[in-house]
């Protein structure tokens, strides 16, 4: 029997209001200063993927649905940080980082639980992307203001997770959430 083709997944911890806010803020600067050509993150779609998955059928969707419901995790704090860029040399990508400890603690234990089914992720790094780039006018300048923006003081409650799917389409990507898992609650 032939499997069917089920959707390209990633899992991911979606973003606060405020946290969004503050982001759209800092692309808005970023449009200002004209240093590149690029498209940027649509709020909607701001998010940390905690572990993309590929396109995977209907059949490993279920399994995957099954093991995230064994993450045993409870609830952490996390925040907005500094903006950076991946390469240097060929800048693609600017992202901000979101920093908390609990952030790799839970990406760690999501891949020990997904372990059979997909290879564990060698090089996570806690980021949100909020523009991808075309072209660069002037590397340094960018450089230079990139490395001088400022983000907020946000800080955001992390008390679920979730299955994604990603529809790619021509004006950009569609997420849609296929399953969400809460995190438990702090108690002290």
């Amino acid at each position: 029997m032939e499997e069917k083709m089920g959707a390209r997944c990633f899992i991911a911890i979606d973003l606060s209001r405020e946290a969004i806010n503050s982001i759209k803020e800092i692309q808005k600067l970023l449009k200002k200063q004209s240093l590149f050509n690029g498209k940027f993150t649509e709020p909607e779609n701001l998010h940390l993927t905690l572990k993309f998955l590929g396109e995977i059928s209907d059949d490993k969707i279920k399994e995957v649905k099954k093991k995230l419901q064994e993450v045993s995790f409870e609830e952490f704090e996390a925040g907005l940080g500094e903006v950076g860029v991946f390469s240097k040399k060929f800048i693609k990508i600017i992202w901000i980082k979101l920093k908390g400890n609990g952030i790799f603690e839970l990406q760690k234990q999501i891949d020990e639980k997904l372990m059979d089914l997909f290879p564990v992720e060698d090089r996570f790094m806690s980021h949100i992307t909020i523009s991808r780039v075309k072209t660069v006018g002037d590397k340094k300048a960018l450089l230079d203001y990139v490395s001088k923006v400022k983000t907020e003081n946000i800080k955001l409650k992390v008390d679920k997770f979730f299955l994604k799917k990603s529809e790619l389409k021509p004006e950009g990507p569609v997420y849609e959430d296929l399953g969400a898992y809460l995190i438990k609650r702090k108690y002290s």
